[in-house]
């Protein structure tokens, strides 16, 4: 075992460091750690020699071990120096660092000597001179002053260079030392297993730092610690109600049955425990939270500069910063927070590559124009993470700043900006989608209203081509001028005003809601529709019984909403035909705002239709997309307004009932 253990962690040892070497060869940092590895690597094969060898050629061996050991905190000091400064091999800083290389050199050659372990020296009976106390006493000060040189710069940096003097230089003099203190215990007590359990230290420490460097990840030490011990309770407290289960059963069941109710029991208090335990420590909560609000935000907003909003301030309080930034697009062009991005641009290949980046990740990963392109988008919009989605139609992009603690995103908190962003794609997508489809809805509406407005225009045209024709030979006339000016103004002004009112549906816009008065609005609209209604002998009727009737809106939604419902009411009345043909336009105060009803005289909703009746393409319809009732149901939620329809009449049509608030609503 003890040989098996050391073999293994020399070879874990140099493969883990040659990957951090070829993970970015160029990088000092990635350099220093290869040559710690080495020595390491050295420290470990000598020593299995020297226990697997004969005594002679095994005391040689030892000597090797003691001095490769004896090179490990001038590689660790190097680490220290390419972490905080600009590494060179000159001659100021060779200068700088002399009594270190003095140091180790002294190190590596003082155990060939006859005051380190005489040559009397036996196996039954080894004799240390006074070289070897001070070569371990040179070991202790030299980490010391390392750990504590380590402490005192760890106030001063931030990001990567922190949590690395953290690992390698904190971590590595920590670990050295716990092996020397082992290796002093297994020579006092004479037990071998002391001896195992340092190549078994090294193994679990450069085991667990090289996952998280080559897989360019950075984990928070305080979460480490608060997994393994919750890891570590779970399996004791599940042990011990195994261990107390089994007794209890075997007093009333057989064997075979005892082991499969202990089994059983186990596992049920162990999903018990694992949610208990989870609560308790309380991992990663603001991930949680964060969640929660994306779920909540998607669900109540519908329009995408609603949730851009939201999700702005959401990323900002789950990373504690004053800036994030979401970029979205679906025809070439990612935009937001006054960034653009080109679809094909450099970043996004890289980004598509990487899924998530950090500075951290891309410092130590070997150097590429792509990822140089990525760190200095980082870097030019103050970015901490950057993460991307894509879904079918829309691509996301979501960066976060820096925190005010200054402390890099760890990989448990990348995984959660890509949980959120996944979540912010799905909501954006269906935002683009429900406003690709209103502007579809608008303009079928404005279709809709094209021969009711050349009918409109029609007339004033005809009216003006008549008085053009007899100006020639009645421009004599004072009265034939004035009443031909006064019908010119009146025509031309009736026809701009129609043709306002067509652009203005026509065209997309955000909505926003402000006092207005409604009777005014639905009268200037009916004339929209009006001509359409009596083309179709259909009546028109209204009963405007609110007073007042100040109601608190957007003009074009609610104009939108009600030509959707007098044509839907004008189409149904048509097809039915029935003796009656009419619909009705009518308000009245209500305790909750101003109620806006449309009925008609046709056939009514069918049952089947009616609790889809405001989905998206449910239609009774030979032609549409049946769009209309959803889109209309999202733009009063927007709005705070509410739309319904009564229950079911015998003999009577439908009957649609719009609610405008009186007063502004917080959203």
């Amino acid at each position: 075992m003890q040989y098996s253990t050391a073999t293994f962690a020399s070879v874990v040892v140099v493969g883990v460091g040659a990957l951090i070497f070829w993970a970015n060869p160029r990088r000092n940092v990635n350099q220093s750690v290869f040559a710690v590895s080495l020595a390491v690597t050295a420290w470990l094969a000598f020593s299995q020699f020297a226990v697997s060898s004969e005594s002679a050629s095994g005391l040689v061996w030892l000597k090797w071990a003691y001095a490769a050991g004896g090179v490990v905190p001038l590689t660790l000091w190097l680490v220290k120096e390419s972490i905080l400064t600009t590494f060179l091999l000159e001659g100021a800083w060779f200068r700088r660092n002399f009594l270190w290389f003095l140091g180790a050199a002294a190190m590596a050659t003082v155990p060939f000597m006859e005051v380190f372990i005489p040559s009397y020296s036996t196996d039954t009976n080894r004799v240390h001179g006074w070289g070897y106390y001070l070569y371990y006493a040179g070991l202790l000060f030299s980490y010391g002053w390392i750990l504590q040189d380590a402490l005192r710069n760890l106030k001063a940096v931030t990001g990567v260079r922190r949590l690395e003097l953290q690992i390698w230089l904190c971590g590595g003099c920590v670990v050295a030392v716990a092996i020397y203190a082992l290796l002093g215990l297994g020579a006092i007590t004479q037990q071998p297993s002391f001896r195992l359990m340092g190549p078994l230290a090294v193994l679990i420490f450069y085991a667990g730092t090289g996952y998280a460097i080559t897989t360019h990840r950075i984990f928070d030490a305080r979460q480490i610690v608060l997994v393994g011990v919750e890891k570590t309770t779970l399996v004791l407290l599940v042990a011990a109600s195994a261990y107390v289960l089994k007794g209890a059963l075997d007093v009333f069941l057989s064997e075979p049955f005892s082991l499969i109710g202990t089994t059983a029991l186990a596992l049920w208090i162990a999903v018990i425990l694992k949610g208990w335990l989870d609560r308790t420590f309380q991992f990663l909560p603001q991930g949680v939270a964060a969640r929660q609000a994306a779920f909540a935000a998607a669900q109540r907003e519908t329009r995408v500069e609603n949730l851009e909003t939201s999700f702005g301030a959401l990323l900002e309080g789950w990373g504690q910063t004053e800036h994030a930034v979401i970029l979205s697009g679906t025809q070439g062009q990612l935009r937001g927070g006054g960034i653009e991005l080109v679809e094909g641009s450099v970043v996004i290949q890289a980004m598509r590559q990487l899924r998530w980046a950090t500075p951290e990740r891309l410092a130590r990963e070997r150097s590429t124009p792509a990822r140089v392109a990525v760190s200095d988008f980082l870097v030019r919009h103050r970015l901490g993470v950057l993460v991307i989605e894509e879904g079918p139609a829309l691509t996301v992009v979501v960066g976060v700043a820096v925190g005010a603690s200054r402390r890099p995103y760890t990989y448990p908190q990348v995984t959660q900006l890509m949980e959120l962003a996944s979540i912010m794609q799905a909501a954006l997508e269906r935002a683009h989608f429900s406003a690709k489809a209103q502007h579809t809805e608008q303009l079928a509406t404005v279709g809709l209203l094209g021969a009711s407005l050349a009918h409109e225009i029609r007339n004033p045209l005809v009216s003006i081509k008549t008085f053009v024709q007899l100006l020639p030979t009645h421009h004599q006339d004072p009265k034939f001028r004035d009443k031909f000016f006064k019908l010119i103004g009146d025509e031309v002004g009736r026809i701009d005003q129609l043709t306002e009112q067509l652009l203005d549906l026509a065209s997309p816009r955000a909505y926003e809601a402000k006092l207005i008065e409604l009777h005014p609005l639905l009268r200037s609209s009916l004339d929209l529709v009006s001509a359409k209604a009596a083309h179709r002998n259909v009546e028109f009727r209204t009963e405007f019984a609110a007073s007042p009737d100040a109601a608190f809106t957007d003009a074009s939604a609610a104009k939108q909403v009600m030509l959707n419902l007098c044509f839907n009411a004008i189409q149904a009345v048509e097809d039915f035909r029935g003796e009656q043909r009419w619909v009705k336009i009518a308000t009245r105060n209500t305790a909750g705002g101003i109620e806006m009803a449309v009925a008609d005289s046709g056939p009514g909703i069918s049952e089947e239709m009616r609790p889809k009746l405001f989905l998206p393409f449910q239609t009774s319809k030979s032609t549409g997309f049946g769009l209309g009732l959803a889109i209309c149901s999202d733009i009063l939620a927007n709005l705070h307004a509410s739309i319904s329809v009564d229950p079911p009449v015998p003999g009577q049509g439908a009957t649609f009932r719009v609610t405008f608030p009186c007063q502004p609503l917080s959203s």
